[in-house]
């Protein structure tokens, strides 16, 4: 069931109604576990099977890991947790790519090996449920936190349904506990999350979908060279595309739980407007970037280990970090690119980053331009289908090849440079304001006229929508 669906709009009036309803607490849990349940088997009902074992699983882990005090023994529990959470995404997400690679491999030492056709399904949004309930597990057994006390409250946790499928990836102590009490939303909740259910499918439906998805297509789909103005533009309009399209799922799955009464933490903070890689990944995807942080580099050893192992651990992050989007080589490029950039920003701050010119603004500013170039390169892979595409985009972005074809209408070239300069500029305004005290400074006039313009454009281009990228990792 998608955000951007009349179907979803009758869903979460239904769900909306049923939780104002003057049942018991306990009551509106289970109603919003089983319109969880329904929400997930829209995509196909036999995965929520995988929702189930994950829950039991963690469930029993957490609690026994928990009561045991030999060490030992705390370590099978948790290698339990592990061996089922990883090995349903290694095998759905990661079985017909370690195939293929196999037989690659037989292949280059004269080996003719042909496996049976890989047909198996990727349960949407598996990466994102199977990462959280690892971070309850593992919370447990590094005494972060005691298991839940109700079932029905984990279970809520693991499948709540704003962010079930696409984030945020959120920690257990972050929402287990918001189930504890009746939760309703005020009226200023409930307008408040109105409004960023509006802004997010504004973002998703109008900018990403009705406005850039269309240049994106074209460049990363042409088979031949093309000129570096069409393929930069293509790239640009893929970097806004994948923006809008993420942050408005985030920015949706946030108004719709708070709708509920819930709070769900930010997941994207104006990225584009970050200064250097690091201050990126304080701003991008931030419920997996502070995960992998958590749970993968500081575990390796983050930046304890002296210079060399900094950097190893690093580049191990980010490449791990690249193949959790999908199982595919220029995913891993995407990754090992951020780890290079991430640990070449360290090397050089190290030595010049107490000089005074970066404290200028021009500086800055133009820092936040390298960084945003950059990290345009690295979408190349992120959105390029194969190598091949991927090498033939970098060339002639690098080299400047005006031999190339052009593929991009006068129309996308307009539409694709007045949204990038747009989005900078919003993004550079906002970076150290927060949304919510931009908005109580507007008149409610201005207030009351965007509002109804964004719902105005979502329903004359909801036709031309799709569904949300990330539904993909």
């Amino acid at each position: 069931m998608l955000f951007n669906s009349l179907t979803f709009v009758v869903f979460l009036g239904v769900v909306l109604i049923l939780h104002h309803l003057p049942f018991a607490w306990r009551a509106k849990k289970i109603n919003l576990l089983l319109a969880s349940y329904l929400f997930y088997a829209a995509w196909n009902p036999p995965f929520v099977l995988l929702l189930w074992l994950s829950t039991v699983v963690d469930w029993v882990v957490a609690r026994r890991i928990h009561a045991e005090m030999v060490q030992s023994r705390r370590r099978a529990w948790l290698g339990l947790s592990l061996l089922v959470n990883l090995g349903m995404l290694g095998f759905f997400k990661y079985g017909g790519f370690l195939l293929d690679n196999f037989q690659a491999a037989m292949a280059v030492v004269g080996i003719e090996y042909q496996p049976a056709a890989w047909s198996i399904v990727l349960p949407v949004g598996i990466s994102f449920y199977t990462f959280q309930t690892l971070a309850y597990s593992l919370d447990v057994y590094l005494r972060r936190a005691k298991p839940a006390d109700s079932l029905l409250d984990f279970s809520l946790f693991v499948a709540f349904f704003p962010q079930l499928v696409a984030g945020p990836i959120v920690r257990p102590t972050q929402l287990i506990p918001q189930f504890a009490l009746p939760r309703i939303a005020t009226t200023e909740q409930f307008k408040w999350g109105l409004a960023l259910i509006t802004l997010g499918l504004f973002n998703k439906i109008v900018i990403a979908d009705g406005m850039l998805a269309g240049a994106a297509d074209s460049v990363f789909g042409a088979s031949e060279m093309l000129h570096p103005l069409d393929a930069w533009l293509g790239t640009l309009a893929f970097a806004g595309q994948i923006f809008c399209d993420f942050a408005g799922y985030s920015t949706t799955a946030i108004g719709v739980a708070l709708c509920l009464g819930f709070s769900l933490p930010d997941n994207f903070r104006y990225p584009y407007a970050a200064i250097g890689f690091s201050d990126f990944w304080r701003r991008w995807h931030i419920s997996l970037s502070s995960w992998l942080r958590d749970y993968l580099y500081i575990p390796l050893g983050g930046n304890r280990k002296g210079g060399f192992r900094t950097y190893a651990n690093l580049m191990t992050t980010m490449l791990l970090g690249g193949l959790w989007h999908g199982a595919s080589w220029t995913f891993v490029v995407w990754g090992g690119l951020h780890g290079f950039y991430l640990a070449a920003e360290r090397w050089l701050n190290s030595r010049f980053g107490g000089l005074a010119i970066w404290n200028r603004w021009l500086s800055r500013l133009l820092l936040a331009l390298l960084t945003y170039a950059l990290v345009n390169l690295t979408w190349v892979f992120f959105r390029a289908q194969d190598f091949a595409t991927a090498w033939r985009m970098i060339d002639t972005m690098l080299t400047l090849n005006l031999d190339g074809k052009k593929v991009l209408a006068t129309v996308d070239i307009v539409l694709v440079t007045g949204i990038t300069a747009a989005m900078l500029a919003t993004h550079w305004f906002m970076r150290h304001r927060s949304l919510h005290d931009v908005v109580a400074a507007m008149p409610r006039w201005l207030i009351g006229v965007a509002w109804g313009l964004m719902a105005w454009l979502i329903v004359i281009t909801q036709g031309s929508s799709n569904a949300f990228i990330y539904f993909q990792f």
